[in-house]
């Protein structure tokens, strides 16, 4: 088992506001794994910020970010529970940083509950191809298609994608949220977003624009 540092106490408690004993408790079950030990939290109701996730939200900011010669643009709307949090320069940084996430990584949807049937059949139906074009058998496909699906959710759905200014990428976007919530005490949550690409639907390629911001944001 790795051992358990204050650092990493502290840390975890960061997260989750959670008491120091229950930090080291979530740390010593899950085996130091920080990720585990949130989960641990919130399984055990300890987590602050997973009690706080219910409460309304209906305060907060539309946060924007234009890429350098307005080739593309992204408004997102997030929610805070109070006017007050909304003014809040943490809570403002969340909001920018995310709105440079949208435009660097360029998700179709906030959520996997809003991607559409027919779009989740579609990818089930090229998925099933490609699995019988390399020879899979045909029992095992419904066994495979799950974890295919689960990748194609963390490519396209906001919340799941890994959050650009992780070097690692093993943070979502959602946890960058959910951090926020348990620093600064209230209820957070992005309710939508919109992202605009010069010339989208015409005939030019927009992907040289994409390669572009995520260029620049990430040095950002």
């Amino acid at each position: 088992m790795a051992e358990i540092t204050s650092a990493m106490v502290k840390e975890l408690r960061e997260k989750t506001s959670a008491g120091m004993m229950d930090c080291k408790k979530a740390l010593e079950a899950s085996g130091g794994d920080m990720t585990k030990a949130v989960d641990w939290l919130r399984e055990k109701g300890l987590s602050v910020a997973a009690k706080k996730s219910g409460r309304a939200a209906t305060e907060g900011m539309v946060g924007h970010y234009i890429h350098m010669g307005g080739k593309i643009g992204v408004l997102v709307e997030v929610n805070s529970e109070t006017d007050f949090t909304a003014r809040n320069e943490r809570f403002q940084a969340l909001v920018k940083d995310i709105a440079m996430h949208i435009a660097a990584m360029n998700p179709a949807y906030l959520r996997r509950e809003e991607v559409p049937a027919e779009v989740i059949e579609n990818e089930k139906k090229i998925y099933r191809a490609q699995l019988i074009e390399q020879g899979k058998p045909e029992a095992m496909l419904e066994k495979i298609l799950p974890g295919k699906l689960e990748k194609f959710y963390k490519e396209v759905c906001l919340l799941e994608q890994a959050f650009f200014k992780d070097p690692e990428g093993k943070r979502t976007v959602q946890q960058e949220v959910t951090d926020a919530i348990a620093k600064i005490g209230e209820n957070l949550s992005v309710r939508r977003f919109v992202r605009m690409a010069l010339g989208e639907g015409l005939k030019k390629e927009e992907k040289d624009f994409a390669a572009e911001v995520s260029k620049a944001v990430s040095g950002a």
